[in-house]
């Protein structure tokens, strides 16, 4: 959809809401596509409105809100469905950490508990998008709304047809859940240090060290979407991943890993002759790699071919 020209000058106030309205969105639903995809069903509604309908929101960003968690309520809905029809292991897109720059968050605050806040920036990391697929589309709604975006919880009551005190419930269970997982930001020194070795250990082809790295518990996925070349199981222990990422790198012996930052801290993107073909991430617990994730669908790298 077409931004406004200059005689519909009326307009522009709620398409400078598309920024914000994007980055609910990928929170919510895990891809830019799916949250592009809201967003045009948002204002799609709003142009279906008539003028005295517009004409009588008085807060257009409130609307907005309100209208792009609905969409997306109902995408969480039907996305389990979906998710059993998807190729392959299902991964959330990674984006660079200043993708969404540009709005500040009401819920930033220098006064904000820690405990009762787990994402207040504006960087969103793969290990939470994780988690946060094990929520309910309630749950995910009413944790990315408020803990992120500030929305209060009798605004988001009304949004997912639930209680005040119902809403505030669903908000700490996903916290809850965000915690147990140990996906809290501020973490990323130690993240870092260990990416960086790691890359280091699977470009020089030596499985010792690189399986020295590893968790007993290490497990690799990739997502290819069916669309390119993937594991499309999980690569579980010590040995089948190390094995994996080193003949992996040997099979494309032209692939260049970048350090670029993201919500997680640093990640490695892939590239071959210049061109990005996947982004690499790990999850890190105690000095050691416990996770890593392999985002190689082409679909979801817009961001980053964005920025080739």
């Amino acid at each position: 959809m077409s931004e406004p020209d200059g005689q519909d000058e009326s307009l522009l106030d709620v398409f400078a809401e598309r920024r914000r309205l994007v980055a609910i969105g990928y929170r919510m639903l895990g891809t830019i596509a799916e949250a592009e995809d809201a967003v045009q069903e948002t204002y799609i509604r709003w142009y279906r409105m008539t003028d005295a309908e517009r004409a009588a929101v008085a807060n257009k960003q409130g609307w907005l809100t309100r209208v792009m968690s609905r969409v997306c309520l109902d995408v969480l809905g039907s996305a389990r469905v979906r998710r059993e029809k998807y190729i392959g292991e299902w991964l959330p897109e990674p984006v660079p950490s200043d993708l969404f720059s540009g709005h500040a968050l009401a819920a930033s605050s220098a006064n904000a508990d820690p405990l009762d806040k787990v994402s207040l920036d504006e960087e969103v990391s793969t290990a939470l998008l994780i988690v946060m697929e094990s929520m309910t589309p309630a749950e995910r709604v009413a944790f990315v709304l408020h803990d992120v975006f500030a929305v209060p919880f009798d605004e988001i009551a009304t949004i997912v047809g639930r209680s005040t005190p119902a809403v505030r419930q669903l908000a700490a269970s996903a916290r809850r859940r965000a915690r147990e997982h140990d996906v809290v930001p501020g973490r990323t020194r130690e993240h870092d240090e260990v990416i960086v070795a790691f890359a280091a250990a699977c470009a020089d082809g030596d499985l010792v060290p690189l399986m020295a790295m590893l968790d007993p518990s290490v497990t690799l996925r990739a997502d290819g979407g069916g669309i390119v070349n993937s594991a499309r199981r999980p690569v579980l222990g010590v040995s089948n991943v190390a094995r994996f990422m080193i003949g992996m790198l040997r099979k494309r012996p032209s692939l260049v890993m970048d350090q670029q930052r993201t919500g997680d801290g640093i990640a490695l993107v892939m590239r071959d002759q210049g061109h990005p073909i996947g982004v690499m991430n790990i999850k890190v617990r105690g000095g050691l790699v416990t996770d890593v994730w392999l985002q190689v669908n082409p679909a979801k790298l817009s961001a980053w071919r964005a920025r080739h």
